[in-house]
């Protein structure tokens, strides 16, 4: 007599998943590009995991469709985000910033340095661009052959530049900037809520298991397996998403935390910072009801951000003496005389 079906071991997706991304890492592939399978295999194991404890260890329907309910929810959430986290593209400057074959001919041609730097100069100046670079030069990228929008990085994985440009993330295989920004912080919010959620419903299991109120002992492998996975990656994703609230309510992105953005006045970590309020609309948007969904509503186009002074000056720095000595920013005087040498950044 045949073997009950239920009793048939069979691999969940996750599992087929997970092993099929080792033999892939296994044979020289890029780790980047297994790492979204690794992700959502993950979060497949664990919700393979759960839903065989809620069937042992609850007794009571409505206790388990509540529990299923919820765990759905967040799910479909967690996989939401984290798909548009990987295939929004990053939104590259548009092309009034790109030189035109005339001043790139007339650029290219010259060798003085100084003269280089006019031109560039020439060309920004009927664009909104206040950020300079290090030495007060223009934010140029001749890989791309454009002047950089403010807050605009080259990225040296996508071969683009990219508008306010946070990190390049291995985990979504994408560009993290102004086009998704929104959607890896909600990624990084139900990851975080996943995890909890996993990690609360199967501690009291734990706890009976650990006591001996339950003997199942294939059940106990599983809650095992929940508490251990969820803590371990909801200590890590804790920090990570503190880290970015953090950069969020400075308006600040994770390259201008560790480069300070420099304006025409000089260097100022607080240049993008417009308060708490105004930093969290800039990236979700003025509409609440969509700050909670995966869908854009960031303000702008990504090509110019206001600045805490714009409006004070045609400089985006505060005149604020006070502000200098509280980043510890002291300006040297510059020769009048000397010449100045061509700033050219290169980002990597």
């Amino acid at each position: 007599m045949s073997a009950p079906f239920y009793r048939v071991p069979l691999l969940s997706v996750g599992e087929v998943a997970f092993l099929l991304y080792k033999q892939t890492c296994m044979k020289n592939v890029p780790r980047m590009c297994c790492a979204p399978v690794y992700v959502i295999s993950s979060s497949e194991i664990l919700g393979g995991k759960i839903l065989h404890v809620t069937s042992v260890t609850l007794s009571n329907p409505a206790e388990k469709v509540a529990y299923l309910i919820i765990f759905h929810i967040l799910f479909v959430l967690f996989v939401w985000t984290y798909w548009k986290s990987i295939f929004t593209l990053p939104v590259q400057p548009g092309k009034k910033y790109h030189m035109s074959y005339a001043d790139k001919e007339r650029y290219e041609n010259e060798e003085r340095p100084e003269v280089q730097r006019q031109i560039l100069a020439e060309i920004a100046r009927k664009l909104p661009v206040y950020t300079r670079t290090g030495s007060g030069g223009i934010r140029f990228c001749d890989r791309c052959q454009l002047i950089k929008p403010d807050r605009c990085h080259h990225c040296s994985v996508c071969a683009i530049c990219v508008l306010k440009m946070d990190h390049h993330c291995p985990w979504v295989n994408n560009c993290i900037g102004f086009s998704n920004y929104k959607f890896f912080l909600l990624f990084l919010a139900y990851s975080l809520l996943y995890c909890l959620y996993i990690a609360a419903t199967v501690f009291k299991y734990f706890i009976k298991y650990w006591t001996g109120e339950l003997t199942n002992g294939r059940s106990k492998f599983h809650i095992l397996f929940l508490l251990f996975l969820a803590v371990m990656f909801f200590v890590s994703l804790m920090f990570l998403f503190g880290y970015h609230c953090w950069l969020v309510s400075r308006n600040r992105s994770t390259l201008e935390a560790f480069s300070t953005p420099v304006f025409q006045n000089g260097p100022d970590k607080n240049g993008f910072n417009l308060g708490f309020v105004k930093n969290l609309q800039q990236v979700f948007g003025e509409e609440k009801k969509l700050w909670l969904l995966p869908i854009a509503s960031s303000q702008g186009d990504g090509h110019f951000f206001p600045m805490r002074a714009l409006c004070e000056a045609q400089n985006p720095l505060l005149s604020n003496e006070e502000q200098w000595e509280d980043d510890g920013i002291d300006e040297e005087p510059h020769d009048s005389g000397e010449a100045a040498s061509l700033a050219i950044e290169r980002e990597t």
